[in-house]
């Protein structure tokens, strides 16, 4: 059954319009027929063909949100870029809802190189991808895979395979707590194809938090619940479906890293709790590489893992911007 889209046409993001740029909505197909939806931004009064940048995430977010801010502001700098939903989430298609794949979100990617490669204001040889938390590990994973991509930028980048196998700082790294989250996950699916429903997971917690949680479960919060809520964000509303991530635990996602040929600049804020990601992704990715010259880790000192997502004093896009322009010729 075909699913019909039902695409917002006011401002709704949860950030400022600007002014130097066009925004409009596009469509495009993965591989596995879905329908994924993107903003497009595009500099005003262009000249010839342009680089083109795809960017995803944060994981749960919407492109309305951290994804939509880093398209717009490569786009000012001369850039057509598009932030896209992926499946299953936002306004793209996939039912059942709220669930994620390394297969699929990795294909997501893919398309969004199709719709740039084939884009008639793009130049196909010049197009680079912008990987924002979980999504920082699917750029690493396509970039490993499309060769059409020449410049990979990961921003507060996690691991979605470590995170969901091993726990949060790999605290669960073992046999048995493995086993255990297997068999609450499974019995959990029985429950769900009983009840021809999906229990969700439960998104970010409600404001204010208490300030006896770890300060990145607060900081998630005050991001999704507060400054950047979005009615489609998972994060900012019921989370994933219980059952969402759990192909993630057995099918790592970051086999083959050592073997991109193309550019990659990973960024991170040094007082992250998720700094670790980063700094074992790209070790593991220039080791025993033969392509280590075009690779490049950014820690940002004093940053945490949002500001990365909105604080416009911590993002670096000149360094982003200067990234690209180096390896999108």
């Amino acid at each position: 059954m075909k699913e019909e889209l039902n695409l917002v046409s006011i401002w709704d993001k949860t950030f400022p319009k600007s002014d130097k740029v066009n925004h409009s909505k596009v469509i495009f197909n993965n591989r596995y027929g879905f329908t994924l939806v993107a903003d497009m931004y595009v500099p005003k009064n262009i000249e010839g063909k342009l680089p083109g940048i795809a960017v995803g995430g944060p994981f749960g977010a919407v492109k309305e949100q951290c994804s939509g801010l880093y398209a717009q502001a490569l786009a000012e700098k001369g850039y057509l870029t598009i932030a896209f939903d992926p499946s299953f989430t936002g306004e793209s298609t996939g039912t059942p809802r709220y669930m994620a794949s390394p297969d699929i979100n990795t294909e997501d990617f893919q398309a969004a190189v199709d719709f740039l490669s084939t884009n008639e204001l793009v130049n196909p040889e010049k197009i680079g991808i912008i990987g924002i938390c979980g999504w920082g590990g699917m750029a690493l994973n396509v970039a490993a895979l499309d060769t059409r991509i020449k410049a990979t930028v990961t921003s507060t980048m996690y691991d979605m395979s470590r995170v969901n196998a091993n726990g949060y700082f790999d605290e669960g790294d073992n046999e048995e707590v493995r086993y255990q989250n297997k068999k609450a996950l499974n019995n959990q699916r029985t429950i769900d194809y009983k009840n021809k429903n999906y229990e969700r997971a439960g998104g970010c917690l409600p404001l204010p938090v208490s300030d006896d949680v770890p300060f990145f479960v607060k900081d998630y919060s005050e991001y999704y619940k507060g400054r950047a809520y979005h009615e489609r964000s998972l994060n900012s509303n019921e989370g994933w479906n219980k059952i969402g991530c759990m192909s993630f635990i057995n099918e790592p996602i970051l086999t083959y890293s050592n073997e991109i040929r193309s550019a990659v600049l990973m960024i991170h804020g040094e007082k992250a709790h998720s700094c670790y990601f980063s700094k074992d992704a790209y070790a593991n990715m220039i080791k025993d590489s033969k392509y280590k010259d075009n690779k490049e880790l950014m820690i940002i000192p004093n940053a945490v893992h949002t500001d990365l997502y909105d604080n416009l004093n911590v993002i670096p896009f000149d360094k982003i911007d200067k990234f690209f322009k180096e390896n999108l010729k």
